[in-house]
């Protein structure tokens, strides 16, 4: 639904702080984005249709419908990054946000750089290094995930990702039974540097093994090499 050919891009700003929303949108808006604002949750869906953003700003305590309900409802029609605000810093609103569907997050109050540069990192998402020279397509066995439609099939079946999730699986599918380790992980596919604490890579690790059929206790196509990172295997998806 994102238009990314557009040389501005578009976000949706979901916060009902008004004061909060208008700041936000001031500075956004001074750094060259076209920003919408919205303050209920059970109107964001008729919004993205009519705006057709590249990125949503989510807050989750909204008016309506929390932002973890907007969120899982967006994602099968939404594939854009959604980027959640958070008032509180507990690993369960984290990677709750995460599993439902949500690319990143910000923890309230927000600093608008720090804000800035996570909205950069998921408009970049599909650029990973050293990558410019292959071709769009992988096919491992019964696994076909091809670049360009950000299209993935297993078995011939549609596997629905975010887009987060596309580039994490295409990252190690480009580098099957190579070792990457979780460092060069965070700066290709979240954008910033590993702090030795967040978890985002984790779960979508595991996202990625239960929508790949994979197994969540003894995991046999995305493997974890403790001490090193994570193994796509490439002649495990037959």
């Amino acid at each position: 639904m994102s238009d990314s050919n557009s040389s501005v891009k578009k976000i949706l700003l979901v916060e009902d702080d008004r004061q909060l929303s208008d700041l936000v949108t001031d500075f956004l808006t001074s750094e060259g984005f076209h920003v919408k604002q919205e303050f209920r949750g059970d109107t964001v869906a008729k919004r993205v249709k009519l705006f057709n953003p590249d990125l949503i700003v989510l807050d989750i305590m909204l008016p309506g419908k929390d932002g973890f309900a907007v969120c899982k409802d967006l994602r099968p029609e939404f594939n854009g990054p959604v980027l959640m605000l958070t008032a509180k810093s507990t690993d369960f609103d984290q990677v709750l946000g995460l599993e439902i569907g949500a690319d990143d997050y910000v923890i309230k109050p927000v600093e608008p750089r720090v804000l800035l540069a996570r909205i950069n990192a998921l408009l970049r998402r599909g650029q990973l290094p050293n990558q410019s020279d292959e071709k769009g397509e992988i096919t491992c066995g019964g696994l076909y995930i091809n670049k360009a439609s950000r299209k993935v099939t297993l078995k011939d079946e549609n596997i629905d990702l975010t887009s987060q999730e596309f580039d994490l699986l295409w990252l190690l599918a480009s580098k099957a039974g190579e070792v990457q380790n979780r460092d060069y992980i965070y700066k290709a596919v979240i954008g910033r540097e590993y702090d030795g604490l967040d978890r985002s890579v984790d779960v979508r690790i595991s996202r990625l093994r239960k929508k790949l059929l994979d197994s969540t206790e003894t995991p046999f196509r995305i493997k974890t090499i403790w001490g090193q990172g994570y193994l796509f295997v490439p002649d495990a998806w037959e």
